[in-house]
């Protein structure tokens, strides 16, 4: 259960493209910003809430970086798990740090397992247009159990901007780019394919997702339902 948690919270992080204000055009991220978002099911049945804050926001030279505190509650409302991540934005593009993902929070939700965490940065470019193509991305983890490995790896590939639209959610109305990708999970000996959309929108951020199966089924949602700075 506790992999399952850490194996949704992570896939969630992979589809959010984060960025600090000055040097991006999404997400605004002053400190103690607060983005609420909902999950559901296929069938529209509430999954459980995350909510990320901003909490440290620092400027080095032509480089922004932030600390970025997650929190994901179930469908119950019990925390399910806390951790932190960094990321940075240099000049018209934002990265994610994968090794800063892995805080000290999140560790102590695998107990006594060892881990190793690798993988190539997901990228956000200011000048989003419909029909760029974006880098892929992923992240790879290696767990150790009692005398047992389990490897793990999630990517992240044919990224590309689809279109732009409107939509509605708790939060308010946004003008969004729809950015698609297709979101491969190997663990053990099962292999996965997630096709997913992402709703965009300037100064806001992730504003709406949706993961399907491989037959174009809708799997689960994610919606954006409160926002505060």
């Amino acid at each position: 259960m506790k992999i399952k948690l850490f194996l949704m919270g992570l896939l969630f992080v992979l589809a959010i493209p984060v960025t600090a204000q000055n040097c991006s055009k999404y997400y605004p991220m002053e400190e103690g910003t607060t983005l609420e978002y909902t999950s559901y099911n296929g069938k529209g049945k509430t999954q459980g809430t995350i909510s990320y804050t901003v909490s440290n926001v620092l400027d080095e030279g032509s480089t922004s970086s932030a600390t970025m505190v997650m929190k994901y509650m179930d469908d119950k409302g019990k925390e399910a798990f806390t951790s932190e991540f960094t990321y940075s934005c240099t000049g018209n593009t934002v990265t994610i740090d994968y090794e800063s993902l892995m805080s000290n929070q999140m560790l102590q939700q695998f107990g006594d397992m060892e881990m190793e965490v690798s993988g190539t940065d997901i990228e956000l470019p200011n000048d989003l247009e419909v029909g760029m193509e974006l880098p892929d991305a992923n992240v790879i983890m290696k767990i150790s159990m009692s005398g047992m490995n389990m490897n793990s790896q999630v990517d992240m590939i044919n990224r590309k901007v689809e279109k732009k639209e409107t939509i509605t959610t708790p939060a308010g109305t946004f003008d969004c780019y729809v950015i698609y990708s297709e979101n491969q999970s190997k663990m053990m000996m099962a292999s996965q394919n997630f096709p997913s959309r992402l709703w965009l929108a300037e100064d806001v951020g992730m504003v709406k997702q949706e993961s399907f199966n491989k037959s174009g089924k809708l799997m689960s949602s994610t919606v954006l339902t409160n926002l505060s700075k």
